[in-house]
């Protein structure tokens, strides 16, 4: 009998686990994941609002409660956790799939500035992940903390990135109360947002509309925001040749185009909100007012003719109390595994982990930390897929040898004391619980305590 640990529920995991049980009538699989609550970002990365797209939990659901499929929650693996090698001693196979857990940087002076901050951070914040720190906005000049929390004071916001999150974040900063409610948004972050007094938001871009990385699906959900206008900029979007002729276009880039043309020029008159998206942008600076963020400096590109962007010495500044950089995702090594820097990937083939170039037995990778921050949802199938089968061709090498017992038995011998299915069942119930106090529907819990506290309410 087969016995694999993968390191991660999210998709990747989730369809790992997925592939074995549907390939091997005989294997056993072990979903390990540091948080006590599973589906990774679909629980924590996908937008609130996005519901058609957060119910793909109910698929990632079926996988980990398969009979030959076991959640263990609450571990993590590498320094305070389980060691690397102590999993290859308990498993025949360990697969990781763990994601890409940081954002890049920008580099430029002024990042590190309070009201500064990656969308990761502000998604994990609004997403109530148990990490999430407070974002709290500094007290003003006259020493008293701004109303609102932590979007007290701010009236302009700046998303650096045209991405799909960075359209998640500028609308998550446009969207009312009466929109976010239904949600399952953690209550304090419904509260700042409600009270936000967040009037323009500008979401930025190095390069023209037609390099843009966000989907028209995602595009189009900001001009159906009540009471918000969106503008472009024709003469800014021009500098793309290809806003002007779109025709030559791939059909995704010229829906994008025929969009954004659609918000050429001034906005609609009256609406509370303006998102205004600005391309040929690059940032160099975030400019400090009374000590926080105060606005962004970016310098003026031209296409080089090359599909990227040179500089052309010309400057203008931004107001922007808040800054958001949504430049993308990048994986972090993990203690007990080679690790690329240059792509923040484990190095592999197939999915089988090489350590020095070669095949380390019974290691292998699957998601973003195999592959980079790349893809939709669905691209994490076909990469599960590919790192089983190479599993699956190396099980007659994996079987050879012995294992001591039940995994679980040894981890809670070494003090491990994993949340099982039941105690994430019992969590859920107690954020429906919540959500009915709050008048609202599933509201999540925010942070370790209460979710721990919740899954001990199950004896576990």
């Amino acid at each position: 009998m087969l016995r694999v640990a993968v390191i991660g529920s999210g998709p990747s995991g989730c369809y790992t686990a997925q592939s074995l049980v549907q390939q091997d009538p005989g294997v056993r699989v072990d979903v390990l994941d540091r948080l006590p609550c599973p589906y990774g970002l679909v629980r924590y990365g996908v937008a609130p609002d996005h519901e058609k797209i957060k119910s793909l939990q109910n698929n990632l659901r079926a996988v980990l409660e398969h009979e030959r499929v076991r959640f263990l929650g609450g571990v993590p693996v590498g320094p305070g956790g389980v060691p690397a090698a102590r999993l290859r001693e308990l498993y025949h196979a360990v697969v990781y799939c763990v994601g890409a857990a940081t954002d890049r940087r920008l580099g430029i002076p002024g990042e590190e500035l309070p009201g500064s901050w990656s969308a990761t951070e502000f998604v994990s914040w609004y997403s109530a992940h148990p990490d999430a720190t407070g974002l709290p906005v500094p007290p003003g000049p006259d020493g008293v903390p701004a109303d609102g929390g932590f979007l007290g004071g701010v009236r302009s916001a700046v998303v650096i990135g045209v991405g799909n999150v960075a359209v998640d974040v500028t609308r998550m900063l446009a969207r009312g109360a009466a929109e976010l409610s239904p949600t399952d948004m953690p209550h304090d972050a419904l509260t700042a947002l409600a009270a936000s007094r967040v009037s323009v938001v500008h979401m930025v871009g190095r390069r023209g509309p037609s390099q843009a990385r966000f989907t028209t699906k995602e595009l189009r959900e900001l001009g159906t925001l009540p009471d918000t206008g969106v503008a472009v900029d024709p003469a800014e979007a021009a500098l793309d040749p290809a806003y002007t002729d779109p025709s030559a276009l791939p059909a995704a880039q010229r829906r994008n185009v025929e969009v954004l043309r659609g918000w050429a020029g001034a906005p609609e008159p009256g609406t509370r909100r303006l998102i205004r998206l600005r391309f040929f942008l690059r940032p160099v600076e975030v400019v400090a007012r009374d000590g926080r963020a105060g606005a962004v400096r970016f310098e003026r590109t031209v296409p080089d003719g090359h599909g990227g962007v040179t500089g052309t010495g010309r400057f203008e500044e931004i107001e922007g109390q808040l800054v958001l950089r949504s430049v993308g995702y990048r994986g972090v090594a993990l203690e007990g595994l080679p690790f690329d820097p240059a792509t923040g990937t484990v190095p592999h083939l197939a999915g089988r982990v090489l350590r020095a170039d070669a095949v380390a037995p019974g290691e292998y990778v699957a998601g973003w930390i195999k592959r980079g921050p790349t893809g939709v949802i669905g691209t994490n199938r076909p990469c599960a897929k590919e790192t089983v089968t190479s599993l699956l061709q190396d099980a007659p090498l994996l079987l050879a040898r012995d294992l001591p017992g039940d995994p679980l038995a040894a981890l809670r011998a070494e003090g491990v004391e994993p949340v099982e299915w039941t105690g994430w069942q019992a969590i859920e119930r107690a954020e429906a619980e919540l959500g009915a106090s709050l008048g609202r529907g599933t509201v999540k819990l925010p942070d370790w305590e209460s979710l721990l506290a919740a899954a001990r309410a199950a004896g576990t």
